[in-house]
This record gives structure tokens, sequence and C-alpha cells, in this order.
């Protein structure tokens, strides 16, 4: 088996938290880690939000293949720890999840926002490249109203900081929500 499939094929095991990822750690370990330590490792994201292409900055990042993506769509358990990775990650954005009145998902500021916007909200963020990813990951594996909710909640964020964003950025935001979209 060449290395992008034996990747691949540890992506459901280590989602479930019974395999390490390339580095040897677990998912359950990534979850735990503090601000700093999300935003100063570069080679956990590919993990907890793997796509379907290369990543240009992690060979050992797993690609995803269909049967993966199958496994996603349909196991409950494997669809409820992405959306813990999810929450993970917005909050370390600053932003949080929860559901309407009515049912529908939104993403919103949380109290901690004005803080953690400092760390991401910049010219050239790196963080802006993992927030594509993360929204064609949650795309891709079905979870469109958790993407589009994310997506409503960083247009506003971009209405606000357009000069720190930029236009390039939330054009390949809007292309990652459309369903099937490709860059």
């Amino acid at each position: 088996m060449n290395h992008q499939k034996q990747l691949s094929a540890m992506l459901v095991p280590f989602y479930l938290g019974k395999q390490r990822d390339s580095e040897g750690r677990t998912i359950q370990e990534m979850w735990t880690w503090n601000f700093e330590e999300l935003e100063c490792v570069h080679n956990y994201i590919q993990w907890l939000f793997p796509l379907s292409e290369r990543s240009a900055f992690n060979r050992d990042a797993p690609i995803l293949e269909e049967e993966v993506i199958q496994a996603f769509q349909s196991n409950p358990c494997l669809r409820q720890n992405l959306l813990h990775s999810f929450t993970v990650m917005l909050q370390f954005y600053g932003l949080q999840r929860h559901e309407s009145n009515d049912g529908k998902i939104v993403v919103s500021q949380s109290e901690d926002y004005p803080n953690r916007k400092c760390e991401w909200v910049c010219i050239f963020n790196h963080n802006y490249l993992r927030i594509t990813r993360i929204l064609k990951c949650l795309m891709t594996f079905g979870l469109e109203n958790e993407a589009q909710a994310f997506y409503e909640c960083l247009r506003q964020i971009y209405r606000e900081n357009t000069e720190q964003i930029g236009s390039e950025t939330f054009q390949y935001w809007t292309i990652a929500v459309k369903p099937n979209a490709k860059m």
C-alpha cells in the first residue's frame, strides 16, 4: 500500500479515537490543545479537516477517498466527532455554534471574539486557508448546514474587516460552500 493510501486508511480509525495520526497524536489530544498550540502547530488541521486534494503544506496529510467520505456521511459517531473538531476551531476563532429557536444552525461571535479576533483577522493570515479547508471539509462530509452557518458568520466578519481579510480570501470562502465546488 502506498503512503497516501495508508494515510487515508488511517482517517476513520483516527476520527474514532482508535489510531494516532502520522505524528503519533490522538484526536482527543488535539481537542484539548490550547490556543497557542492550535495557532503554532501547522500539521494537524489536515487530519481534523481532511480534503480530497493534496495539501501544499503537509506531505503527511491524508487525502480523502470515496469510502472515507461515505463513512463520514453515514456514521453518526464520525459526524459527531467532526462537529467536536469544528467546535474546537470555532472557539479558537472566538466563535460559537448553536441552534436557533426554529432549529436552524447558527454560528456567531462569542464573548471571547474581541480577544481572539486579533489572532486571525489580519492581512495574509494562514488561518484564512484553514477556514477554507474547514468549509470544504464540512461540505464534503454532508454538514452543509454547519458550513453555511459558518460562512454567514464569516460574511459578517468580512464586511466589518474587508481591508484585513481581502476580497480574494472571501471569494475562496464563497466558492468553498458551493455544492460540488472545485477550486
